[in-house]
C-alpha cells in the first residue's frame, strides 16, 4: 500500500473517532424532520398502476412496477415543489410536483393514492 493510501486511511480512521458537536447534530436532526414533514409523504402511482413509488417519511422511496415489487429503492429529498432521487444502485432521477396530488417524474405522470 502507497504512503498516500496509508495517510488516507489514518485521517479517514482519526476523523471518523471526532464526535460532531451538538448543534451538527440538531441540523442533521432538523433536516430528519423537515424531510418527514414534507407534504408528499405517501403512495403515487401511475394511471394505468403499473408503477407504484411510495414515498416514506424517513427520506427513502420503494417503487414497484408491474408485478415486480421493490424494483427500485433509494433515498430521495422534496425541496419545494422539486423531488431528487438516487437509486440504491447510483442511478438518479428528478421530478416536480404539480399540484398536491400530481408529480411529474421520469416522462411520466403519478397521482397520490389516497
Amino acid at each position: 500500500m502507497a504512503i498516500s493510501q496509508r495517510l488516507t486511511l489514518i485521517l479517514a480512521a482519526a476523523l471518523a473517532s471526532i464526535p460532531l458537536p451538538s448543534h451538527a447534530e440538531d441540523n442533521m436532526s432538523q433536516t430528519i424532520k423537515d424531510q418527514q414533514a414534507h407534504p408528499y409523504v405517501g403512495m403515487w402511482v401511475t394511471k394505468d398502476g403499473r408503477i407504484r413509488q411510495e414515498l416514506l417519511p424517513n427520506g427513502r422511496y420503494d417503487e414497484a412496477r408491474g408485478t415486480r415489487e421493490s424494483a427500485y429503492q433509494g433515498r430521495y429529498v422534496v425541496t419545494g415543489t422539486h423531488i431528487d432521487y438516487w437509486d440504491d444502485t447510483g442511478f438518479t432521477a428528478d421530478g416536480t410536483f404539480v399540484s398536491p396530488d400530481v408529480l411529474h417524474h421520469g416522462g411520466m405522470v403519478f397521482y397520490r393514492r389516497k
